[in-house]
Protein backbone atom coordinates (compact mmCIF):
# COMPACT_ATOMS: atom_id res chain seq x y z
CA UNK A 1 0.00 0.00 0.00
CA UNK A 2 0.65 3.87 -0.88
CA UNK A 3 2.01 4.92 2.89
CA UNK A 4 3.28 8.24 3.61
CA UNK A 5 2.42 9.78 0.39
CA UNK A 6 1.44 12.89 2.38
CA UNK A 7 0.18 13.86 5.81
CA UNK A 8 -3.83 12.91 5.09
CA UNK A 9 -2.64 9.33 4.13
CA UNK A 10 -4.92 6.56 5.98
CA UNK A 11 -3.08 2.84 7.00
CA UNK A 12 -5.13 -0.13 6.46
CA UNK A 13 -6.63 -1.21 9.45
CA UNK A 14 -7.10 -4.80 9.72
CA UNK A 15 -9.52 -6.96 11.99
CA UNK A 16 -8.08 -9.10 14.84
CA UNK A 17 -7.56 -11.96 12.18
CA UNK A 18 -5.52 -9.50 9.97
CA UNK A 19 -8.22 -9.34 7.25
CA UNK A 20 -10.03 -5.75 5.91
CA UNK A 21 -13.33 -6.69 3.82
CA UNK A 22 -13.02 -5.42 0.11
CA UNK A 23 -16.06 -4.58 -1.59
CA UNK A 24 -15.47 -5.21 -5.61
CA UNK A 25 -16.87 -3.17 -7.84
CA UNK A 26 -17.31 -2.94 -11.65
CA UNK A 27 -15.69 -0.37 -12.99
CA UNK A 28 -17.83 0.45 -16.32
CA UNK A 29 -21.26 -0.20 -14.79
CA UNK A 30 -20.78 0.59 -10.71
CA UNK A 31 -22.14 -2.89 -9.84
CA UNK A 32 -21.19 -4.32 -7.11
CA UNK A 33 -19.72 -7.66 -7.70
CA UNK A 34 -18.30 -9.26 -4.34
CA UNK A 35 -17.37 -8.76 -1.12
CA UNK A 36 -14.70 -11.00 -0.01
CA UNK A 37 -11.71 -10.31 2.78
CA UNK A 38 -7.71 -9.16 2.09
CA UNK A 39 -4.96 -9.69 4.03
CA UNK A 40 -1.65 -7.57 3.90
CA UNK A 41 -0.23 -10.28 1.63
CA UNK A 42 -3.37 -10.13 -0.93
CA UNK A 43 -3.58 -6.05 -1.01
CA UNK A 44 0.45 -6.47 -1.61
CA UNK A 45 -0.06 -8.77 -4.69
CA UNK A 46 -3.23 -6.82 -6.19
CA UNK A 47 -1.39 -3.70 -6.31
CA UNK A 48 1.95 -5.54 -7.85
CA UNK A 49 -0.09 -7.32 -10.59
CA UNK A 50 -3.11 -5.32 -11.22
CA UNK A 51 -4.94 -8.34 -10.95
CA UNK A 52 -7.33 -9.28 -7.81
CA UNK A 53 -6.21 -10.97 -4.79
CA UNK A 54 -7.86 -11.99 -1.63
CA UNK A 55 -7.82 -14.14 1.15
CA UNK A 56 -10.08 -16.95 1.62
CA UNK A 57 -11.67 -17.49 5.32
CA UNK A 58 -12.87 -20.82 4.29
CA UNK A 59 -9.92 -22.15 3.10
CA UNK A 60 -7.28 -20.15 5.14
CA UNK A 61 -5.28 -19.49 2.16
CA UNK A 62 -4.46 -16.90 -0.62
CA UNK A 63 -6.63 -16.10 -3.40
CA UNK A 64 -6.07 -15.27 -7.06
CA UNK A 65 -9.52 -14.66 -8.23
CA UNK A 66 -9.95 -16.59 -11.15
CA UNK A 67 -6.82 -18.57 -10.84
CA UNK A 68 -8.96 -21.34 -11.80
CA UNK A 69 -12.13 -20.19 -13.45
CA UNK A 70 -10.38 -17.73 -15.46
CA UNK A 71 -12.47 -15.45 -14.62
CA UNK A 72 -9.72 -12.50 -13.30
CA UNK A 73 -10.56 -8.97 -12.46
CA UNK A 74 -8.40 -6.25 -13.64
CA UNK A 75 -7.54 -3.71 -10.99
CA UNK A 76 -8.52 -0.17 -11.98
CA UNK A 77 -8.76 1.27 -8.91
CA UNK A 78 -8.14 0.96 -5.19
CA UNK A 79 -9.34 3.00 -2.51
CA UNK A 80 -9.81 3.00 1.24
CA UNK A 81 -12.67 4.04 3.40
CA UNK A 82 -12.58 6.91 5.61
CA UNK A 83 -11.44 4.70 8.70
CA UNK A 84 -9.28 2.70 6.41
CA UNK A 85 -11.07 -0.23 8.04
CA UNK A 86 -12.71 -1.30 4.42
CA UNK A 87 -11.48 -1.13 0.73
CA UNK A 88 -12.95 -0.26 -2.32
CA UNK A 89 -11.65 -2.06 -5.95
CA UNK A 90 -13.17 -1.11 -8.85
CA UNK A 91 -12.28 -3.41 -11.42
CA UNK A 92 -12.68 -4.62 -15.03
CA UNK A 93 -14.17 -8.49 -14.64
CA UNK A 94 -13.34 -11.13 -17.44
CA UNK A 95 -16.36 -12.97 -15.94
CA UNK A 96 -18.73 -13.66 -13.92
CA UNK A 97 -17.67 -12.80 -10.18
CA UNK A 98 -20.06 -15.62 -8.41
CA UNK A 99 -19.10 -18.75 -7.98
CA UNK A 100 -22.48 -19.94 -8.96
CA UNK A 101 -22.03 -18.34 -12.66
CA UNK A 102 -23.84 -15.05 -12.03
CA UNK A 103 -22.48 -11.43 -13.01
CA UNK A 104 -22.59 -10.73 -9.29
CA UNK A 105 -23.12 -12.11 -6.03
CA UNK A 106 -25.77 -10.07 -5.21
CA UNK A 107 -28.51 -11.45 -6.92
CA UNK A 108 -31.12 -12.75 -3.88
CA UNK A 109 -33.77 -9.75 -3.97
CA UNK A 110 -35.45 -8.56 -0.84
CA UNK A 111 -37.73 -6.25 -2.77
CA UNK A 112 -38.77 -5.79 -5.97
CA UNK A 113 -36.03 -5.73 -8.74
CA UNK A 114 -35.53 -2.08 -9.19
CA UNK A 115 -35.23 -1.30 -13.24
CA UNK A 116 -33.23 0.87 -15.26
CA UNK A 117 -31.02 1.77 -12.09
CA UNK A 118 -27.87 3.47 -12.16
CA UNK A 119 -25.94 0.33 -13.51
CA UNK A 120 -27.74 -0.44 -16.24
CA UNK A 121 -26.07 2.09 -18.92
CA UNK A 122 -22.69 0.38 -18.05
CA UNK A 123 -24.03 -3.03 -17.91
CA UNK A 124 -26.07 -2.41 -21.42
CA UNK A 125 -22.67 -1.60 -22.81
CA UNK A 126 -21.37 -4.43 -21.67
CA UNK A 127 -24.45 -6.27 -23.14
CA UNK A 128 -23.71 -4.90 -26.69
CA UNK A 129 -19.68 -5.65 -26.71
CA UNK A 130 -21.05 -9.41 -26.44
CA UNK A 131 -23.46 -8.85 -29.16
CA UNK A 132 -21.05 -7.64 -31.76
CA UNK A 133 -20.12 -11.50 -31.64
CA UNK A 134 -23.81 -13.19 -32.25
CA UNK A 135 -25.34 -14.25 -35.50
CA UNK A 136 -26.24 -11.08 -37.49
CA UNK A 137 -29.83 -13.25 -38.62
CA UNK A 138 -30.27 -13.59 -34.58
CA UNK A 139 -28.94 -10.06 -33.35
CA UNK A 140 -30.35 -6.48 -34.52
CA UNK A 141 -27.06 -5.20 -32.97
CA UNK A 142 -24.82 -8.11 -35.03
CA UNK A 143 -26.40 -7.42 -37.83
CA UNK A 144 -26.96 -3.01 -37.58
CA UNK A 145 -22.71 -3.05 -37.07
CA UNK A 146 -22.42 -5.78 -39.88
CA UNK A 147 -24.06 -3.15 -42.07
CA UNK A 148 -21.93 -0.74 -41.62
CA UNK A 149 -20.95 3.09 -40.39
CA UNK A 150 -22.99 4.67 -43.01
CA UNK A 151 -25.68 2.62 -41.50
CA UNK A 152 -25.42 2.91 -38.19
CA UNK A 153 -24.61 6.55 -38.76
CA UNK A 154 -28.06 7.21 -40.67
CA UNK A 155 -29.99 5.54 -37.83
CA UNK A 156 -28.27 7.83 -34.86
CA UNK A 157 -29.59 11.00 -37.35
CA UNK A 158 -32.75 9.47 -37.87
CA UNK A 159 -33.30 8.90 -33.60
CA UNK A 160 -32.05 11.79 -33.41
CA UNK A 161 -34.58 14.27 -35.12
CA UNK A 162 -37.28 12.26 -33.67
CA UNK A 163 -36.14 13.24 -30.79
CA UNK A 164 -35.74 16.97 -31.21
CA UNK A 165 -39.32 16.61 -32.76
CA UNK A 166 -40.68 14.51 -29.58
CA UNK A 167 -38.98 17.48 -26.92
CA UNK A 168 -40.37 20.54 -29.31
CA UNK A 169 -43.65 18.72 -29.20
CA UNK A 170 -43.33 18.42 -25.40
CA UNK A 171 -44.48 14.60 -25.44
CA UNK A 172 -42.81 13.66 -22.22
CA UNK A 173 -43.48 10.05 -23.44
CA UNK A 174 -42.92 10.05 -26.65
CA UNK A 175 -39.45 12.14 -25.61
CA UNK A 176 -38.64 9.06 -23.02
CA UNK A 177 -39.29 6.44 -26.16
CA UNK A 178 -36.82 8.22 -28.46
CA UNK A 179 -34.39 9.01 -25.89
CA UNK A 180 -33.79 5.48 -25.42
CA UNK A 181 -33.38 4.36 -29.22
CA UNK A 182 -31.32 7.57 -29.40
CA UNK A 183 -28.62 6.11 -26.52
CA UNK A 184 -28.88 2.28 -27.54
CA UNK A 185 -27.88 3.63 -31.39
CA UNK A 186 -25.17 5.69 -30.25
CA UNK A 187 -23.67 3.26 -28.21
CA UNK A 188 -24.15 0.67 -30.81
CA UNK A 189 -22.01 3.29 -32.66
CA UNK A 190 -19.19 3.32 -30.55
CA UNK A 191 -19.02 -0.59 -30.43
CA UNK A 192 -18.49 -0.61 -34.59
CA UNK A 193 -15.83 2.36 -33.67
CA UNK A 194 -14.26 0.13 -31.50
CA UNK A 195 -14.43 3.65 -29.00
CA UNK A 196 -15.03 2.35 -25.10
CA UNK A 197 -17.61 3.94 -22.93
CA UNK A 198 -14.92 5.08 -20.53
CA UNK A 199 -13.42 7.23 -23.23
CA UNK A 200 -16.60 9.27 -23.59
CA UNK A 201 -16.49 9.69 -20.13
CA UNK A 202 -13.17 10.82 -19.38
CA UNK A 203 -13.69 13.52 -22.29
CA UNK A 204 -16.89 14.52 -20.53
CA UNK A 205 -14.95 14.49 -17.61
CA UNK A 206 -12.21 16.83 -18.63
CA UNK A 207 -15.21 19.00 -20.19
CA UNK A 208 -16.65 18.93 -16.61
CA UNK A 209 -13.12 19.68 -14.91
CA UNK A 210 -12.43 22.46 -17.07
CA UNK A 211 -15.78 24.26 -16.24
CA UNK A 212 -15.05 24.90 -12.41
Amino acid sequence: MKENANENTIKVKYDESGLVPVVVQDYVSGEVLMLAYADERALRLTLESSELYLFSRSRGELWHKGETSGNTMKIRHLCLDCDGDAVLVKVDPCGPACHTGKRSCFFNDLTEEPKGDATFFGRLWRYLLKRKEADPMESYTARLIKEGPSRIAQKIGEEGVELAIALALGDAKQVIYEASDLLYHILVGLAAANVSLEEVWRELASRHEGNH
